[in-house]
């Protein structure tokens, strides 16, 4: 109640200050976001930093952002070295999120948080190890990551959801695949 109430006596001097700037700058993402994100400054400006998101997440890879950031303080973020998402069928952090920070998509094959890059020095296959880690937990299999015919791990743009199960399986350090969230 009292979030709500300041943030109605707050918006029209943020609007008034807004219009005097010039041109919005995106802000970039540097952190992996729940599914269901809004881009960065809408999602920063959105979300209530209730934590309903982190208390419903059947993995508990979203942890609140801890003090030191000021504009990101509570906000869900998600680390796969961690826990990754694993894309799960209810979507219960979109479902659980009053603000609309998080938006629900049509199925979890819509989630679109991140891209997985491989950096295939690192990759034990480049050493001749038989490793498809990354590839057999992929909540989202074939469709987002599988072999190329060279025998290298190859992530497909169009089907990779960025939730980072491939990278929290992944045996190397530094990790050898890694996510990047989406600007």
């Amino acid at each position: 109640m009292f979030r709500l109430g300041f943030k109605r006596i707050l918006e029209p001097v943020a609007e008034y200050i807004e219009q005097r700037l010039p041109g919005e700058v995106p802000v970039p993402r540097v952190v992996l976001r729940p599914p269901g994100a809004l881009p960065e400054l809408e999602f920063l400006d959105r979300c209530y930093r209730c934590g309903n998101c982190v208390d419903v997440c059947p993995a508990k890879a979203i942890q609140a952002t801890p003090p030191g950031d000021v504009e990101r303080v509570g906000t869900p973020f998600i680390d796969p070295n961690t826990a990754a998402c694993v894309v799960c069928d209810d979507l219960s952090c979109m479902r659980s999120c009053p603000s609309g920070a998080l938006q629900l998509v049509e199925s979890p094959r819509h989630i679109r948080m991140g891209i997985a890059r491989v950096n295939h020095s690192l990759c034990v296959r480049s050493r001749g190890e038989n490793c498809t880690l990354c590839i057999d937990r992929c909540p989202i299999g074939a469709d987002a990551i599988e072999l190329s015919d060279g025998g290298e791990i190859a992530v497909k743009v169009d089907g990779c959801v960025g939730c980072g199960v491939c990278q929290f399986y992944c045996p190397t350090y530094p990790k050898a695949i890694e996510i990047d969230p989406l600007q």
